[in-house]
């Protein structure tokens, strides 16, 4: 071996790579990371459990009665929540009325049935009922324009839009016009007493 070789041999085994990674540093990234989610999780949690109990005056959500009439109209669908009437962003989550989920919607002359599978059902008696009308939004929910169902009911003292989706959404505006023609009906019957 010449001399340039031995040279280079020994300036390469004096020069070792630097680690490439080091194995504690990248658990504590991640340890760290890991703290961080779970902290935004818990303050996510606490806000909407704020929210509910802001919300707190809101009466208990009433049930179906007993031996409802038969439905005029039925469809199934998506909640995907309710709001403080004509604030789309003013998420209602007191009594469950925030959760997202599946439905089975039914209305009748007595109102307005919501089942909702893993969640609370309620149900808005047809003298509740304000009105109903395509839009395209709902707390946190955007849809192409008409791709919602929004009904409007009292409940208390608050007025309060509900969103739905049908699994057909040509069905909308079939709800639409039958809880306008509903709601016209109760008026005009209540005006004439």
């Amino acid at each position: 071996m010449t001399p340039a070789v031995i040279q280079l041999a020994a300036e390469a085994a004096e020069r070792q790579s630097a680690e490439v990674t080091s194995f504690g540093a990248r658990m504590a990234w991640v340890i760290g990371l890991a703290v961080f989610i779970a902290f935004v999780y818990w303050l996510m949690r606490q806000g909407w459990k704020w929210r509910g109990a802001l919300q707190n005056d809101l009466p208990e959500l009433p049930a179906a009665p007993d031996g409802l009439p038969a439905h005029r109209l039925a469809l199934t669908g998506r909640y995907h929540g309710s709001t403080t009437a004509g604030q789309w962003l003013d998420r209602i989550v007191a009594h469950g009325l925030g959760v997202r989920s599946r439905v089975e919607l039914t209305l009748t002359d007595a109102g307005l049935d919501v089942v909702r599978p893993g969640a609370t059902d309620f149900f808005v008696p047809a003298a509740q009922l304000r009105g109903a009308r395509l839009d395209k939004g709902i707390a946190g929910k955007v849809l192409t324009e008409g791709g919602l169902l929004v009904v409007t009911w009292a409940h208390g003292d608050k007025l309060i839009d509900s969103g739905f989706r049908s699994d057909r959404a040509a069905e909308h505006a079939a709800w639409v016009e039958a809880v306008n023609l509903m709601n016209q009906s109760i008026t005009r019957e209540g005006a004439e007493r």
